[in-house]
C-alpha cells in the first residue's frame, strides 16, 4: 500500500513540476520513479526531505533564471531538469532509500540518505546564488579569476549559499526523525556532520569541475561552454580541456556520492 501510494504521490509531484518548467518530459519520468522507490520504500520522512531540496533548488532556480541568461550558453542544459540531472542528483538517495529497507536495522541510510542530498543542496544553491556574487569567481584549483559560469569557480556568497543549501537538509533530517536520535545519535552531531558533508560535496564538485570535466570552445561565439556536440548557437563544440566522458552529470554524481559517505564519517567521528 506504501508503494501504492507512492507511485501516486510521486506522479503528482512530478507532474506538477513539469506543468510549471521545472521538469522536462523525460526529467518528470525520472523523478517520478525516484519518488516512488524514496517515499515506497522509504516513507514519508524520506520523501518529504527529497521534496525539500527538490522544492528549493527548483524555486531558486525559477526565482533567479533571469539572473543567469547571459550565462546559460556556459551551461551544458538549461533551467529544466531532464532525467540526467535528476538522477545525477537524487540516484545516491535513492539507493540509501532502498539500502533502509533492505536492512532497516541499520541507522546509516538515514544519515547518507541526508548527506547526498545535502551536497546536492549544496551544488545547487552555490549555483544559482553565487551569480549573484559582485566579486569575480576563483578557480577552484589555482585561485585565479574565471569568467561567470566556469566550472569550478567558486565565489564567497556561492560557498555561503552551499552552507545554507546543505544546514536545509540537515535540520530537515533532525526534525524529521526524532526517533532516530533516541538510540545514542545526537541531533547536534547528525546536522553539523551532514551540513559539513554536503559543503565538501559541492567542493567536491568544483574541483572536478575545474581539474577534470569536459569543456568544449565554440569557435563562432568565442566562448567557453559545457555543451557539446553543439553551441546554443547551433555551432558544433570543440573539447578545450578535461575528460570528454566526465559531463556535469556525472560529475554531480560523484559530488552526491561524496556527501552520502562523508555524512556518515564526519557524524561518527
Amino acid at each position: 500500500m506504501q508503494i501504492l501510494i507512492g507511485v501516486v504521490l510521486a506522479g503528482l509531484v512530478a507532474g506538477v513540476a513539469y506543468r510549471l518548467g521545472m521538469l522536462s518530459r523525460s526529467g518528470a519520468l525520472a523523478a517520478a520513479g525516484l519518488g516512488t522507490v524514496v517515499f515506497g520504500l522509504g516513507g514519508w520522512d524520506w520523501a518529504i526531505v527529497l521534496i525539500v531540496f527538490f522544492a528549493s533548488s527548483s524555486a531558486l532556480t525559477r526565482l533567479l533564471g533571469t539572473a543567469k541568461l547571459d550565462l546559460t550558453a556556459a551551461f551544458a542544459k538549461g533551467g529544466k531538469r531532464d532525467a540526467g540531472q535528476v538522477l545525477a542528483n537524487g540516484g545516491a538517495a535513492g539507493l540509501m532509500a532502498a539500502a533502509s529497507a533492505i536492512w532497516p536495522h541499520l541507522d546509516w541510510p538515514w544519515a547518507a540518505f541526508c548527506g547526498a542530498l545535502a551536497a546536492a543542496n549544496a551544488d545547487t544553491w552555490a549555483t544559482e546564488l553565487g551569480v549573484l556574487s559582485r566579486s569575480a569567481p576563483r578557480l577552484i584549483t589555482s585561485l585565479r579569476p574565471v569568467a561567470r559560469g566556469t566550472s569550478g569557480g567558486v565565489t564567497l556568497v556561492g560557498t555561503l549559499a552551499s552552507l545554507s543549501g546543505s544546514a536545509l537538509i540537515a535540520a530537515s533530517g533532525v526534525v524529521l526523525r526524532p526517533d532516530f536520535f533516541t538510540g545514542g545519535w545526537q541531533p547536534w552531531r547528525f546536522a553539523a556532520g551532514v551540513t559539513l558533508a554536503g559543503l565538501a560535496g559541492g567542493l567536491v564538485d568544483s574541483w572536478l569541475g575545474a581539474a577534470f570535466q569536459g569543456i568544449y570552445f565554440c569557435p563562432a561565439c568565442q566562448k567557453e561552454t559545457e555543451r557539446h556536440p553543439f553551441h546554443t548557437c547551433g555551432t558544433a563544440t570543440q573539447r578545450l580541456r578535461g575528460l570528454a566522458w566526465l559531463d556535469n552529470d556525472k560529475v554531480n554524481l560523484v559530488c552526491t556520492l561524496a556527501g552520502a559517505l562523508l555524512a556518515i564519517v564526519l557524524i561518527a567521528i
